[in-house]
């Protein structure tokens, strides 16, 4: 397995590297965007697990995370329609390394939304989606008594990110230092259940139910972040889509069923992942 860290340049500015796990005779490449606040080295051994079964996995950077060059302030803000660029230079870079291989893109959490974000907008970036604790945070797509005060949650954020310059996820306790555009696009939909990006000049949402791929998700049982509620209703927009869930709990996935203890081992979410349907 070659171990690698491609350079990424978006073209405003934006550095980062792609951290690559490459097996000998791949037989597919897995673009992998991780949650919000988190880096890429993260899910280095989710990669690791996946090109153990012949996947060559490449894990983004988001901006403003790890390897990129920025950081978010007030003086430096971005939102989804940057993001969505970003995945669109990870996916130039890949097929410049491992042309004309199948392609998968999935994510955790934030990182599954904007995969399917993506193929809203390009459908040929991936054959197939791959989500793991992901799902929409539309209030009501979540079970009481969550839902009662997340309306609350998500207008204090938003407004803690615009007084702040950006949110200072890291002191209280959600999320990095997130850019305020980021939380802008995140925190609307959160509320209205509709996918939009400032700046961004296409219907989300109509190119998410065209997009007529394999979908494979994955959720944890006892992960209150991101509930099976808030994965169908995300499956929901993809109505071209061959969609299927599983739940795995503890047992399953030799660790705590919650939304971050998978990635330190990720063996159990792989295989599944990759079991034949």
């Amino acid at each position: 397995m070659r171990t690698l860290a491609l350079p990424v340049e978006t073209g405003d500015g934006h550095r980062a590297d792609l951290q690559a796990r490459i097996p000998e005779n791949a037989i597919a490449s897995l673009l992998w965007l991780p949650g919000m606040g988190l880096a890429a080295r993260h899910f280095l051994p989710f990669a690791e697990a996946m090109a153990a079964h012949g996947i060559a996995s490449f894990v983004h950077e988001w901006r403003g995370n790890g390897a990129s060059n920025l950081r978010a302030s007030r003086a430096s803000d971005w939102g989804y329609r940057e993001l969505l660029a970003d995945i669109a230079a990870s996916e130039r870079a890949i097929e410049t390394a491992l042309p004309g291989l199948p392609r998968v893109l999935g994510g955790h959490s934030l990182g599954g939304q904007l995969a399917c974000c993506r193929v809203a907008l390009a459908p040929q970036a991936a054959q197939a989606l791959w989500l793991v604790g992901s799902g929409s945070p539309w209030w009501r797509a979540f079970p009481a008594p969550t839902r009662w005060w997340l309306p609350l949650a998500y207008r204090s954020l938003h407004g803690l990110a615009q007084a702040n310059g950006a949110l200072p996820g890291k002191r209280i306790g959600f999320g990095g230092n997130e850019a305020r555009g980021v939380i802008h696009d995140w925190s609307r939909s959160a509320l209205t259940g509709r996918y939009a990006a400032d700046g961004l000049d296409a219907d989300l949402e109509a190119g998410m139910a065209g997009f007529g791929g394999e979908v494979r998700g994955i959720v944890l049982a006892d992960d209150w972040l991101a509930p099976r509620s808030s994965l169908d209703y995300l499956l929901g927009k993809l109505r071209g889509a061959r969609a299927g869930i599983e739940v795995l709990d503890a047992d399953a996935l030799g660790t705590r069923a919650d939304h971050y203890a998978w990635m330190k081992q990720p063996d159990a979410v792989a295989a599944r992942l990759l079991a034949p349907r």
